[in-house]
């Protein structure tokens, strides 16, 4: 009989049949290593399976500190409770699960505000965190000037700091962002839209290397040097400042100015003018040139009659614009008057006017009143450190050099002859020029290649939300637009409601929307958002109480939360949200019912 070989020698040869004991205890490691993976991995999302770090509590950290939140701030509290309540019981979900929910709601709280402002800005997402000590050159505005100070200043290399601003002054972009039809404007035959021709210049800025940060400027210090700028959310020094911080609206200052404001009077024609309060209802603009008149021809597309107020006995605005202005059927001009208050009990419903050469005093009946009679510099956080003119305006040499060395100004802010967008745009490619000469002649620049990724970011502030009907309406999306989509979320939504109101040409509305977006990627899917543009859908606004254009209105289960007029800086929304959030939370565990053995 032949010998035959051990059977483990067999099987390494390839002969012979595998015993059934070998591949019974393969199964069993291999099921063994499956499942020890799975435990660690579901500890590790939970925060377990390692000590609590130093200074923490149950495995979360006591302050993330961190830009970058970590997996377990980023995952939604539906993830996390679906996670948490894996193979317990009801009694035990009530016990263990909501508690840990809690603490997983106050660590995405903790994360979004250790942000220290870097997730406040709306410039590029790629932008470095991790600036100069002393920077070249920090522009505070934009506008036509400030953009066109950031292009040629980052073409040069010297990767400036733009604070934009956000309230103060108006909103980011300055006053063409509450312009309609920019029709002299070199290269746009067709004309283009006030916001748009800012989002133009924004996007190039970005694209040559400039950080934008949507951020006011509270204090200036010029006493010293480097020169300290401190905004609402960072301090900085900087080698050189440009100024562009344009000019604000001014009001009449009539008795019940402050009673009316937003209830019938208004400072942008085409943010509120498509109102319902306005809207087929007669409605006056104050001022004589450009400004008042081009409020004045468009609000004609929305009430039902326009008055021009004009103190003087005749137009200061250009003659083209005179020329469409009174050959409109819905536009009378009132020469020679004086607003001397507002008439109405809940809401405007006329003004007292009174006549120069007469004095005499009559009623003017309209429902709404637009301011249209010039701006005062925004000088406030240099005043006292540069010299002003009589006017407020700030004083400047031919390059737009101040009376403080290594200080520019550019724009509005220093002219007062001709404040238009394209000389403000020269000013700042002057001021940006002389900057670059005043480092480089002090030998205090530092040059900064553009980065690779700094491409045009145009795209990031499109419309890509397309309206909802019946037949595309998914309820798992986070973004919606139309009165279709807010009538089902309304009743159907289990999630946060934000409602955000705009009309076309609200540039405001632009700044904001970009903003919330991002909020919305913060919460992933526990808030729903839906755009209302109130020309469209009229009827909603009305009955939201909607006044003017930008509006977000908060709800959750169908109750009114909270509503915020006019842009905001996005911790203020991200507040309203987290307190609802945490306010859910704890409603859910009150209403987890209790075991009669517990």
């Amino acid at each position: 009989m032949e010998a035959k070989a051990p059977i483990s020698l067999q099987w390494r040869l390839g002969k012979g049949r595998v015993p059934k004991c070998y591949g019974f205890l393969s199964f069993l490691f291999i099921l063994g290593f499956i499942l020890s993976v799975v435990v660690l991995s579901t500890e590790s999302r939970l925060g377990g399976g390692t000590a609590p770090a130093r200074g923490s509590r149950d495995g979360y950290p006591a302050r993330i500190s961190a830009p970058r939140t970590p997996n377990s701030a980023r995952m939604s509290s539906k993830t996390m409770l679906t996670m948490c309540s894996r193979g317990h019981t009801r009694i035990q979900r009530r016990q263990l699960c909501l508690p840990h929910l809690n603490r997983h709601l106050q660590v995405q709280a903790a994360s979004r505000e250790s942000t220290n402002g870097f997730e406040e800005q709306d410039g590029n997402a790629d932008q470095p965190v991790n600036r100069p000590e002393v920077e070249n050159l920090v522009i505070i505005g934009s506008g036509p000037a400030g953009y066109t100070a950031s292009i040629y200043a980052g073409r040069a290399n010297l990767a400036p700091l733009v604070f934009e601003g956000y309230s103060a002054g108006g909103v980011r972009g300055g006053q063409l962002m509450s312009t309609t039809e920019v029709e002299n404007f070199p290269g746009f035959p067709e004309g283009i839209t006030g916001p748009d021709l800012m989002e133009r210049m924004r996007a190039q800025a970005a694209r040559w290397g400039a950080t934008l940060f949507t951020e006011d400027v509270v204090t200036v210090d010029l006493s010293e040097r480097p020169f300290t700028i401190t905004s609402t959310e960072r301090s900085v020094k900087a080698n050189s400042i440009i100024i562009a911080t344009g000019a604000t609206a001014k009001k009449l200052g009539i008795p019940r100015e402050d009673e009316f404001w937003s209830r019938g009077i208004s400072a942008c024609a085409i943010c509120d003018g498509a109102s319902p309060i306005f809207r087929l209802k007669p409605v006056a603009v104050v001022g004589g040139g450009d400004t008042a008149v081009e409020e004045a021809l468009y609000l004609t597309k929305y009430a039902s009659h326009v008055h021009l107020i004009v103190r003087d006995a005749k137009l200061r605005a250009s003659k083209t614009m005179q020329d469409r202005l009174m050959s409109h059927p819905l536009v009378t001009v009132h020469y020679n008057k004086i607003i001397e208050d507002a008439i109405g009990d809940q809401s405007m419903t006329g003004l007292l006017l009174s006549d120069r050469k007469s004095k005499e005093q009559s009623n003017l009946n309209v429902n709404g009143l637009f301011y249209g009679i010039g701006h005062s510099p925004n000088t406030n956080i240099v005043k006292g450190q540069v010299d002003l003119n009589e006017a407020g305006y700030i004083k400047v040499s031919e390059i737009g050099q101040t009376n403080v060395e290594g200080v520019f100004a550019a724009g509005d802010i220093h002219d007062t002859e001709w404040r238009q967008a394209v000389t403000a745009a020269g000013s700042g490619c002057s001021a940006a020029i002389a900057t670059e000469r005043y480092l480089v002649e002090k030998d205090l620049i530092q040059e900064f290649k553009p980065s690779t990724v700094a491409e045009s970011i145009s795209s990031a502030h499109e419309d890509t939300i397309e309206e909802d009907n019946e037949e595309v309406f998914d309820i798992n999306e986070i973004r919606h637009k139309g009165q279709y989509a807010l009538r089902k979320l309304y009743h159907e939504s289990n999630r946060v409601l934000a409602v955000m109101f705009t009309s076309p040409t609200c540039g405001p509305c632009r700044s904001l929307k970009p903003m919330l977006h991002r909020l919305l990627d913060e919460f992933e899917n526990e808030v729903h958002f839906v755009e209302i543009d109130i020309s469209k859908d009229s009827d909603i606004a009305e009955a939201a109480g909607v006044t003017g254009t930008p509006t977000v209105q908060f709800f959750k289960e169908k109750q009114l939360m909270d509503k915020v007029s006019g842009v905001k800086m996005k911790s203020e929304y991200r507040k309203i949200v987290s307190k609802a959030l945490v306010e859910e939370n704890q409603d859910s565990k009150s209403k987890v019912p209790v075991s009669e053995n517990s």
